[in-house]
């Protein structure tokens, strides 16, 4: 992959690009480079999702799915984010997804496969949303009973601090619009100074009693009832859940100026960054483990990280001062999330894919950020937590649907543009020879359908009421849902993303762009130079 050199006289204007893609700019674009990294970082934040889910790989593989589980889903998720960065690079806009499905497919099916795309990213958001709050408020569960021996932890308990974590990320996101890039410069920096202090601090209390590397490197468990080799790709999901929603720098590329070079930059950059830092982290709790078996560590009430660090600690205090740093960067991390499910939504009822879409697509004129949108994520977010109430599966079912909806997401136009042979895309700035975007596209489609399938499946054998992976319900559900509103609205008048700009600016706007375009390096093709208009090459 290559970025096509800077060139004072192949820069191309923002706002000129978006007008050329039939959208009129609303936000500010106030991000920096940094801060757009920060937001990505804290939403991925894989050292902390990667610790906080330790519940989930161990028993389905033991270290062997922990640590080569990782290094599977960083190939993988690097593949799928240089995949999808091109398209980032060609079509910078909120739509993201559902918006390049439009672009590359064929006419006839591009708004029912944009619709669909659409409807499964937004609720593989919302669901990230959830998983924030849920991995924050098991992690306060955990100290409570930690400090407290008598505590008998309630589903309602969680539910409640759930409640307050999206509440909190609400209230920021709403009311501190302004300072949301300062938020997440200091978000990048909390996660490293965090991811730092614990590393030094667990390797000294520990030291000299560390695992052997065939503990670290070779461990293999199976506490699940499956068989092993479906124990083990179950337990992929904590590696999966660790390097996903990279598409965040997608749906904010709005927000940041020079969007189709430093996007793509950012994405790319968020998984291999996410990938390292987690590698490490959780390679540094294996080897402090020491002699303690494995198995105390999986069956702790207090959750596999806190054990951890007790162990390394020998201190109750100073165990859950370690506790605050990855529970702090999870609030980061839910209002992160929250910020860009808001925007995707934003932009999906923009283009009249949700009902009451006028209503759903407005920025608040003082506020300067969708809060309506906002509200409906927060409200759906809390609907979809009431799963707690019901499942003691409801981390490993809200993680799945996650992870499973927006992986479908990140599928669905990189096969069609495989099935299409990969056609050119417009002029970009981030590119991918075409032997090496096969690979990856192909790297990427394969670990999706994989994952697709199995983290459908109930984490335990035998299968009952309570510890289902209710998923799949929330998922057809959802499914559902996006079907009625295909019929009842989307196939009368969903016709893929629209233009809400004037023609005549859409024409002028398309022409400028062209003419920007004609002064880049040779190896960016001119907007028309498959013969076709403009407008072809600039739109759907």
């Amino acid at each position: 992959m290559h970025f096509q050199k800077e060139n004072p006289h192949c820069a191309v204007d923002d706002e000129v690009q978006l007008a050329a893609m039939g959208h009129k700019s609303e936000l500010k674009r106030n991000f920096s480079p940094l801060a757009m990294l920060g937001l990505a970082f804290a939403i991925i934040n894989s050292w902390v999702a990667l610790s906080a889910s330790l519940s989930l790989s161990l028993p389905s593989g033991g270290t062997t799915s922990v640590i080569w589980g990782l290094v599977t889903s960083a190939i993988c998720n690097l593949a799928l984010a240089s995949s999808l960065a091109e398209f980032l690079s060609a079509y910078p806009t909120a739509g993201g997804q559902y918006h390049w499905v439009a672009a590359i497919s064929p006419k006839p099916w591009a708004p029912l496969l944009s619709w669909i795309t659409g409807w499964i990213n937004v609720g593989g958001w919302i669901a990230l949303v959830a998983t924030g709050g849920l991995v924050g408020s098991q992690l306060i569960i955990c100290i409570i009973s930690f400090e407290n021996d008598s505590y008998e932890p309630k589903n309602w308990h969680q539910f409640l601090i759930y409640i307050a974590f999206t509440v909190f990320a609400f209230v920021i996101n709403a009311f501190m619009n302004s300072a949301l890039p300062h938020i997440n410069t200091a978000a990048i920096i909390a996660s490293f100074t965090g991811l730092i202090v614990i590393c030094i601090t667990v390797l000294a209390c520990a030291s000299p009693n560390f695992s052997t590397g065939d503990f670290v490197f070779g461990t293999f468990i199976n506490a699940t009832g499956w068989p092993d080799s479906v124990a083990w790709i179950l337990g992929l999901l904590q590696g999966a859940l660790g390097l996903t929603a990279y598409d965040a720098v997608a749906h904010m590329i709005e927000e940041i100026p020079n969007a189709s070079v430093e996007g793509p930059k950012i994405m790319v950059c968020t998984v291999a960054m996410g990938a390292s830092t987690g590698l490490v982290f959780l390679i540094v709790l294996l080897f402090v483990i020491g002699t303690v078996p494995l198995e105390e560590v999986i069956t702790s009430p207090y959750g596999p990280l806190l054990k951890i660090f007790h162990i390394a600690t020998e201190s109750k205090a100073g165990s859950i001062v370690l506790l605050l740093f990855p529970l702090a960067c999870l609030l980061f991390g839910t209002t992160s999330i929250m910020t860009t499910s808001s925007r995707m939504t934003m932009a999906f009822a923009r283009d009249g894919a949700l009902p009451y879409s006028s209503f759903f697509a407005k920025v608040h004129p003082t506020l300067g950020m969708p809060l309506n949108a906002l509200m409906l994520t927060t409200m759906l977010v809390i609907i979809f937590g009431c799963i707690f109430l019901g499942s003691s599966s409801a981390f490993f079912a809200i993680v799945s649907a996650s992870v499973v909806a927006l992986g479908i997401s990140y599928a669905i136009p990189i096969a069609i543009h495989c099935m299409q042979g990969r056609p050119e895309l417009p002029p970009r700035s981030f590119v991918l020879p075409k032997w090496l975007g096969w690979t990856f596209n192909i790297i990427g489609l394969i670990y999706i359908a994989v994952t697709t399938v199995f983290f459908l499946f109930p984490p335990y054998l035998p299968v009952t009421g309570t510890n289902m992976n209710y998923c799949i319900v929330a998922f057809t559900i959802w499914i559902i849902i996006s079907t009625i509103q295909w019929f009842v609205d989307g196939r009368k008048n969903y016709t893929g993303p629209r233009h809400d700009v004037g023609e005549e600016v859409f024409i002028e706007a398309t022409r400028a762009l062209g003419h920007q375009l004609e002064h880049c390096d040779s190896d960016i093709k001119d907007v028309s130079s498959d013969g076709g208009s403009e407008k072809k090459a600039l739109s759907f």
